[in-house]
């Protein structure tokens, strides 16, 4: 299969992702069932995964989007852009961050010191893949989906260059 200009084999199948996207919402159902969090979804990449694992977890919950970049082509560039910021009051709420996937930490880190300055009274990360290879964090990924190498991947809301986020299926860049 051709994304753009780069050739991308199949890495896991939409089957393996949505099974365990199940897991990860029983987990949370478990954890949040009474407390009414507020699922903060990082955009672009995590729409389909936060799609997913929403429909399956069937709490009372809000749901709030935020768009960071930190990355240009294949590369994360270590600087981080909030491109669309939060606007909800978070102050005393039980956080969910969403996000499709974590590699060095940068974005995850910068995204939990701005949340902590919003005194809220929780967060928990839940991540669909990381990279244990390259992460350099000091902070815990509370639900986990599946650690991969230091490869880059799209399909499943993950693109290269924009392309790629439509497809159901994980793909693995030549």
């Amino acid at each position: 299969m051709k994304v753009l200009d780069k050739t991308a084999r199949l890495y896991m199948e939409g089957e393996k992702i949505r099974s365990k996207v199940n897991e990860l919402s029983e987990e949370i159902i478990k954890e949040y069932k009474d407390k009414n969090p507020v699922f903060l979804i990082i955009l672009n990449g995590a729409f389909m995964f936060a799609s997913d694992l929403l429909k399956e977890t069937k709490i009372p919950c809000e749901i709030s989007f935020t768009k960071v970049s930190s990355y240009e082509e294949t590369e994360s560039t270590g600087e981080i852009k909030s491109l669309i910021g939060i606007n909800e009051d978070l102050t005393d709420r039980h956080i969910v961050i969403v996000e499709d996937i974590v590699d060095t930490g940068t974005t995850m880190k910068w995204l939990l010191n701005e949340l902590n300055k919003l005194e809220v009274k929780s967060v928990r990360t839940c991540v669909l893949l990381m990279k244990p290879e390259v992460f350099k964090g000091q902070f815990k990924i509370d639900y986990l989906g599946f650690e991969i190498p230091n490869d880059f991947v799209v399909g499943y809301g993950m693109d290269y260059n924009g392309h790629g986020r439509n497809l159901p299926d994980i793909y693995q860049l030549d």
